[in-house]
């Protein structure tokens, strides 16, 4: 709730320059929604700033979500789920920059706060991975070590980029470097996310960890949508993914650990 707050004070502030900030935009910002139809949609910085509401808003839903489904449940999948739908709070962060036009804030903390960005994000896609892992068989008593890999992993990611604290996209993102190399991660992570909750079913002899992992790949692909996005158009395409597999995974996971 802290970062949604945080938008809203900030929203107030910085949508009256969004129209003068157009003009210093370094490039588009690159997903999915962009690929498929940015040559016929516009960019539009108040759709984008309603994005990272949407995002403020999702981390706070879902983890009251997660405790009302399981506040007397213990499993590493739950955890690693609510790390998932935590990440999204800091993309509130984004607003460092149309905040700099106004307040003169020291190139450092912008730097600081696209680090932090780059951080939970990678932490948020790992996380749902790691989720996965566990649902597919790995040893519950090594959670310890699963979080470590995953905020060790973020990290060399978020402080081991070079970070451009003079361009930003269209996304409101400072640009960083290895772009492609990073896109192809964040694929393989997908993928081999959904393949281990199918895993899971047959191993598991659990058919909900079909829908768990079909709610994972809506999820992601909203994520990345939702992340992204900068135009109107992109905001309901992310929630018409993003809610329904956030949905399918709280579901489903009740009804497994219900009876444990």
């Amino acid at each position: 709730m802290f970062s949604v707050a945080i938008c809203i004070i900030a929203s107030i502030h910085i949508i009256p320059i969004y129209d003068t900030l157009d003009l210093e935009i370094s490039r588009r910002s690159e997903g999915i929604f962009q690929a498929l139809l940015g040559n016929v949609l516009q960019i539009q910085l108040l759709a984008v700033n309603g994005c990272i509401a949407a995002s403020a808003v999702y981390a706070a839903l879902s983890i009251i979500l997660v405790y009302i489904f399981f506040e007397k449940t213990l499993s590493p999948e739950i955890l690693f789920v609510v790390m998932f739908a935590a990440s999204f709070a800091p993309e509130t962060l984004r607003l460092v920059i149309p905040l700099g036009q106004i307040y003169e804030i020291p190139a450092l903390y912008a730097l600081m706060a696209s680090r932090i960005i780059l951080f939970t994000r990678f932490f948020g896609i790992f996380s749902l991975f790691i989720a996965g892992v566990f649902a597919a068989g790995y040893d519950a008593q090594r959670q310890r070590s699963a979080l470590l890999f995953v905020i060790v992993a973020a990290m060399i990611i978020a402080f081991g980029v070079p970070v451009d604290t003079q361009s930003w996209d269209s996304s409101l993102r400072m640009i960083s470097g290895y772009t492609q190399m990073f896109q192809l991660i964040e694929m393989c992570t997908f993928f081999i996310t959904v393949i281990s909750f199918f895993i899971a079913a047959w191993s598991r002899g659990g058919r909900e960890f079909i829908f768990v992992g079909c709610g994972a790949a809506l999820a992601l692909l909203g994520r990345n949508i939702l992340l992204t996005a900068d135009s109107w158009a992109g905001l309901p395409a992310a929630l018409a993914l993003l809610v329904p597999g956030t949905w399918l995974i709280c579901i489903f996971l009740h009804k497994i650990y219900l009876w444990l």
